[in-house]
């Protein structure tokens, strides 16, 4: 009898992955080990730094950055967590600020440049709002999870402090990338953000991608079957959940495609990539 391809992996709490945590969900090929991690960017982390991780939930940026900087992974194209973000950049609750584009010539927070959910506020905030992003100082908390990224210029690094605490001590004009935003003291810098994020994604017809699932490109290389057996499997696991809302949505490349293309466009715009790069040159081929 061949014993199943180990592989040690990293997955989030979320529902539709249960079934493969807690064993109802296997195949006889695989046998997925799964390590925890909290918070769950630390995965990213290891993985992408040569860690012992072979499959890892993954920001999408991250991926992209990690590829751009010829780090030995690939991607399947399996959206695990993707949600609107207009209502994550906020603002202390007696802000005097009106329009986003007033937050040109002020320090704005984020927890990394390359963070994901920055990325996409980023890109909204130019394309729908009119915002020049050179004209923000980015202050970030930490650095990148590929250790070989350095933020562009208008980027600084803070330390000692919180985003929530430097916001609400004036330091800074808005944060966003908190990864839950608590309402208290703040408010959405854009004015009636849920709505706007629903007429948003109505309009452009996307709904941000987060994160998808990293693989050690040498293993798929090593086994032609591995790419297909992982898609099966996570595909399974998400209808034995039942699963509900965004994560009900289908996986695969052609179903998002245009929102992980958006993102990747405003992440090249934003300098997280030396050039522009298609889907498809993330994605292994199945």
């Amino acid at each position: 009898m061949v014993e199943p391809l180990v592989l040690r992996t990293a997955l989030g709490k979320h529902d539709h992955v249960r079934p493969l945590k807690d064993g109802s969900v296997t195949s006889p090929r695989l046998k997925l080990v799964f390590q925890e991690f909290d918070p769950l960017p630390k995965a990213f982390r290891t993985m992408v730094r040569g860690g012992d991780l072979d499959v890892s939930e993954m920001a999408l940026t991250t991926h992209l950055v990690a590829v751009d900087l010829g780090k030995p992974i690939t991607a399947l194209p399996i959206p695990l967590w993707r949600r609107l973000h207009h209502d994550n950049l906020v603002c202390a609750a007696g802000s005097d600020l009106g329009d986003p584009a007033e937050l040109q010539g002020k320090k704005v927070g984020v927890r990394a440049y390359t963070q994901t959910t920055g990325v996409w506020i980023r890109g909204i905030l130019k394309s729908e709002y009119g915002v020049d992003l050179n004209r923000i100082t980015w202050v970030t908390m930490e650095d990148a999870h590929v250790a070989e990224y350095k933020d562009p210029e208008n980027a600084v690094r803070n330390s000692g402090k919180g985003l929530r605490e430097l916001l609400l001590s004036g330091e800074l004009a808005a944060i966003m990338g908190e990864r839950n935003v608590d309402p208290a003291d703040v408010r959405p810098v854009i004015r009636n953000a849920e709505d706007a994020a629903l007429k948003w994604s109505e309009k452009t017809g996307i709904l941000p991608v987060n994160h998808i699932v990293s693989v050690r490109k040498e293993l798929l290389e090593r086994h032609p079957w591995l790419g297909g057996e992982l898609m099966a499997l996570f595909e399974e696991a998400r209808v034995k959940s039942g699963a509900k809302g965004t994560a009900a949505l289908p996986y695969g490349l052609e179903a998002t495609r245009k929102p992980m293309q958006t993102l990747l466009d405003y992440a090249f715009d934003q300098r997280l990539s030396s050039r522009p790069y298609e889907v498809d040159e993330l994605f292994w081929k199945i």
